[in-house]
């Protein structure tokens, strides 16, 4: 049976594990964001007259910074979201934010603690829970915001591509799904 030392490493482990992909999502969130043009950002494609990639990755980034609005008191509410048009609209201006999670990720001691944090989760109000909070952690929050990213991806990559822009085939596929994908082509290629 483990130590109470030897769990806490491995939590601290996981942690940092967590943090470090979601470093990742936004970092490919920035490379994205270099590639494509001010009205590919914007706009919506044809196909999709209400989905934008400024507004997918504001969304993600809202969610991102709800985390560490609430972090610091051990409060996170993803409803009371900011909504900033401007990063909706603006590459650069959602570049700037995408920096500044980054710098939160980097330099927010909070982050680093094992401990437990309150949630009060997106629509709680009409979700019928008895408590509009629920009990949670920093580590499953990190989870939570990394699987929330990868899935806005998902529809990011749809998105460029209904505008005729080349994704990277992996850009917006999580994790699980690719080492499941290489493992089905592994097993593929010994068997041949």
């Amino acid at each position: 049976m483990p130590t109470s030392m030897e769990t806490r490493s491995v939590s601290r482990s996981c942690q940092a594990a967590l943090i470090n992909i979601n470093l990742q999502w936004l970092h490919q969130a920035l490379a994205l964001l270099a590639k494509i043009d001010e009205n590919v950002y914007a706009t919506a494609p044809p196909a999709l007259s209400s989905y934008r990639v400024g507004a997918h990755v504001r969304h993600i980034l809202d969610f991102y910074q709800c985390f560490f609005k609430g972090l610091e008191g051990g409060r996170i509410d993803y409803d009371v979201r900011g909504r900033n048009r401007v990063v909706e609209l603006n590459r650069s201006a959602a570049c700037i934010a995408i920096h500044a999670i980054i710098h939160c990720f980097e330099h927010c001691h909070a982050l680093r603690a094992h401990s437990s944090v309150l949630v009060r989760p997106e629509d709680a109000d009409t979700s019928g829970l008895e408590s509009n909070l629920m009990h949670s952690s920093i580590r499953r929050e990190l989870q939570a915001l990394s699987s929330h990213t990868i899935h806005h991806f998902a529809l990011i990559a749809v998105t460029l591509r209904l505008h005729g822009i080349a994704v990277d085939p992996e850009f917006g596929m999580a994790p699980s799904t690719l080492r499941f994908l290489a493992s089905k082509s592994n097993a593929s290629e010994e068997a041949a």
